[in-house]
């Protein structure tokens, strides 16, 4: 794994000089502002430094031309704390005071590494023992899947080094954590024209919700020309919501019963940044209702740019989840946004349901308010709460 340290005078300029010299796939492990050193310091504005990491070193690797105003890399020591930053200092301290507490049985330290392999409890780093299975507790807690937990342990165990202490086993765990989340999707605009961005997903959600809380974000705050579709035709009360968002943000809204009008309404609306869908929710089961979706969504692949959505609740337990995911696989690639995190303590199903698809997530949503209780996914937020760190 490389790790690498890259600063900018923004968080965009650096991720940016990350990837000139690492690639795309990048990982954004953490971000902090840092202050700049010397006499006349205080007058200049502090520079942005992120941690990123990519899994194998990339071939043709692009050498970085230092700015002279701000260096660019640093490499970092893997086996150190602050390689990860400040957002995982606390967590540190949480899982040493857990593992103060923690009396361990032989018995069940005997029957549990046995499993794991060969060697003698005693051959083993004890402290290291002590804390791997703390970390699996605390990860079963969040309701991770037990093997993606085991997963993640073996990974651990195989970069421990001896007589190491167990921060480099959390700092690893971290890393590794990160690095299966991945990137966060973001919607970006279409190359040329408008971007339709459908929202699909089971009844119950949040997805008329949702839809009001990103409209309102791209309107409000980014200025974008936007309007509203719903093809969501079986719940008069779902349309009449977003039409009544649609009032407040003074954008257009229509509602859809053919896809043929959705092209017409592409067509009107050529001319705005993003078109915004949402779709009538269905069991995996409702095959006529998945058709005449998969009708809508690929039924402008000529028209117009898009991207598809498959909104979950936090709240859906994993099996349930993973039916769902499997349900519309089949209508289109989608993306993940996760609502209703003010509702639940444990967001193992993230990891779950991130691991399970292999598609990004994009946002996750906390509440009724809109346009606020909405929020970028973020991994390195996520992950300190599934390793037992408060938010």
């Amino acid at each position: 794994m490389i790790i690498k340290k890259f600063q900018g005078k923004t968080e965009e300029e650096a991720t940016a000089y990350a990837k000139k010299e690492l690639g795309d796939g990048v990982v954004i492990m953490n971000v902090r502002n840092v202050k700049r050193k010397g006499l006349f310091a205080f007058l200049m504005a502090p520079i942005v430094e992120v941690t990123v990491a990519l899994e194998e070193e990339t071939e043709n690797m692009i050498p970085v031309k230092k700015k002279p105003e701000v260096p660019i890399v640093t490499p970092v020591n893997t086996g150190e704390m602050d390689t990860i930053g400040e957002k995982l200092d606390s967590l540190q301290s949480l899982l040493e005071r857990k593992l103060n507490s923690v009396e361990m049985e032989t018995k069940t330290e005997k029957e549990d590494t046995s499993k794991a392999e060969e060697k003698p409890v005693e051959e083993k780093d004890e402290e290291l023992v002590r804390f791997m299975k703390l970390l699996y507790k605390v990860m079963i807690e969040n309701e991770v899947d037990e093997k993606y937990v085991n997963q993640i342990m073996d990974e651990v165990e195989k970069n421990h080094k001896a007589n190491m202490p167990f921060d480099y086993a959390l700092s690893n765990a971290y890393q590794k954590m990160i690095l299966k989340f991945g990137n966060p999707a973001e919607i970006k605009p279409a190359e040329n024209g408008v971007k339709v961005i459908f929202f699909v997903g089971p009844t119950g959600v949040g997805k008329t919700t949702t839809i009001a809380k990103i409209a309102s974000k791209f309107r409000l705050e980014e200025k974008k020309k936007v309007a509203l579709l719903t093809a969501d035709t079986y719940r008069i009360a779902a349309a009449e919501q977003l039409r009544t968002y649609a009032n407040i943000l003074e954008v257009p809204f229509r509602v859809i019963y053919t896809a043929e009008e959705i092209k017409d309404a592409i067509a009107e609306f050529k001319e705005y940044d993003y078109i915004f869908v949402d779709t009538a929710g269905h069991s995996p089961q409702n095959v006529e209702q998945k058709e005449i979706m998969m009708s809508f969504i690929r039924g402008i692949d000529a028209e117009a740019e898009k991207e598809v959505f498959l909104v979950l609740s936090a709240t859906t337990k994993e099996r349930d989840l993973m039916s769902i995911a499997d349900s519309y696989k089949d209508v289109a690639d989608y993306n993940l946004i996760f609502t209703k995190l003010d509702e639940t303590g444990a967001v193992g199903n993230l990891l779950n349901l991130k691991m399970y698809t292999g598609a990004e997530i994009a946002y996750i949503t906390y509440g009724q308010n809109v346009p606020n209780d909405i929020e970028k996914f973020n991994p390195q937020k996520t992950v300190k709460q599934l390793l037992g760190g408060k938010i």
